[in-house]
């Protein structure tokens, strides 16, 4: 059976408020003989249990599976992805002729914290981001498996830069079930070329999807920049919506071959498009008032709280580059993925650098990420992806 972890007193009550997180200060004592990633109890100063789930080591000890005392098995598995897809299934991003490019499990938004899926295809694309989730990889493929049954004939198991470092794995990125050289998948019926061996998180953002197709609404007739454009997302989105002209720039080699491979695969021979390597600072310097539609979607700038203070003032000094070269009536698209960049830290991130640029700006739309990327209601710190849409006079 499971070894169990004891409470300070008062230490439950985060728990009994459903957050799926306990932190080491919490914890008065353990058992001997835990590792990290065992599947451990949880139990007040009373020896009540408030909770199951994987013990790790950091600030963050144990992140909760359960709370209710049972056991995890093939049973608990396959009821979290049953619910996972029926969510799918309800908002209308599974099951979509024009779409099979989706989030399945989003961590703690599907109760299954430290697991990200994304499905492409006929591919699962599974990413650990704790070593109890790694350890439970084989129990998780097996139940995605039988709850998807036709749907997915692949899963790439790829957690090789997500799981912690100290914990010394030597993990590598495979094919746990199946194996596919097929890497199209379809997003609102444009074709797109996921790299999921060697590209950045799963190999597509999907978070953007949404957000996409709001600017394809505002594309038609303009000169659109796509900054830091990856695998060119925004960019096909755009030249579907009428752009007058589409440029893409990002820094990585890599992601302008895979830019200009999608343009092309949806639109061939368009000469509208064309797609730059080049540092997005410089190339905002060197490209003065072109531009009616700029977007700017950054890495994160600050993936820890230490880093906060200095990601806010790159995201300043980005948008005021942003806000000094747009043409008079362009729109910015400008977003933050962040985790611990709040709203309203962003918010004002991009306020202040509206004076600096000495711009009027109004506030069109204000993103988010989108429904397959639940948020738990008892976990604010699931919401991580802000955006805002801007008209700059």
């Amino acid at each position: 059976m499971y070894k169990n972890i004891y409470l300070k007193r008062g230490k439950e009550e985060s728990l009994k408020r459903f957050h799926p997180w306990v932190f080491s200060g919490a914890i008065h004592h353990a058992d001997d003989g835990i590792e990290e990633g065992d599947i451990v109890r949880v139990l007040t100063t009373n020896g009540e249990i408030i909770a199951v789930g994987h013990f790790q080591v950091g600030s963050i000890a144990v992140r909760v599976l359960s709370f209710a005392d049972e056991v995890i098995d093939d049973r608990f598995w396959q009821r979290r992805l049953e619910t996972a897809f029926d969510v799918r299934k309800a908002i209308g991003v599974a099951q979509n002729a024009c779409n099979n490019t989706y989030r399945l499990v989003h961590g703690e938004g599907d109760n299954l914290p430290g697991l990200i899926i994304d499905c492409y295809g006929q591919t699962a694309v599974m990413q650990a981001h704790s070593v109890g989730m790694h350890v439970c990889r084989e129990e998780a493929c097996k139940a995605l498996i039988h709850v998807m049954g036709d749907t997915i004939h692949h899963v790439f198991y790829k957690s090789e830069t997500t799981l912690p470092f100290k914990a010394g794995l030597g993990q590598e990125n495979y094919f746990i079930y199946g194996g596919s050289t097929d890497n199209i998948a379809i997003e609102n019926g444009l074709k797109f070329h996921v790299d999921w061996l060697k590209g950045q998180k799963t190999g597509f953002f999907v978070d953007q999807r949404e957000n996409r197709a709001l600017l394809e609404h505002y594309s038609q007739g303009r000169s659109v920049l796509n900054m830091f454009c990856y695998t060119g997302g925004f960019s096909v989105y755009a030249m579907r919506g009428g752009a007058k002209l589409v440029h893409s720039v990002d820094s990585s080699a890599k992601a302008i071959d895979l830019t200009e491979m999608n343009v092309n695969m949806n639109f061939p021979g368009d000469e509208r498009h064309r797609a730059f390597c080049d540092d997005a600072f410089k190339y905002l310097d060197a490209n003065d008032d072109k531009y009616d539609l700029i977007i700017l979607d950054p890495p994160a700038f600050a993936k820890h709280r230490a880093a906060l203070h200095n990601a806010l003032k790159g995201y300043t000094r980005l948008n005021v580059k942003g806000f000094e070269r747009i043409k008079n009536g362009g729109i910015l698209f400008t977003f933050s993925c962040s985790q611990v960049v709040t709203k309203e830290h962003f918010r004002n991130a991009v306020f202040t650098a509206a004076a600096q640029a000495g711009r009027k700006v109004r506030i069109l739309h204000q993103l988010h990420q989108p429904a397959d990327h639940p948020i738990n209601i008892y976990h604010p710190e699931g919401e991580y992806l802000k955006g805002l849409v801007l008209y700059v006079e």
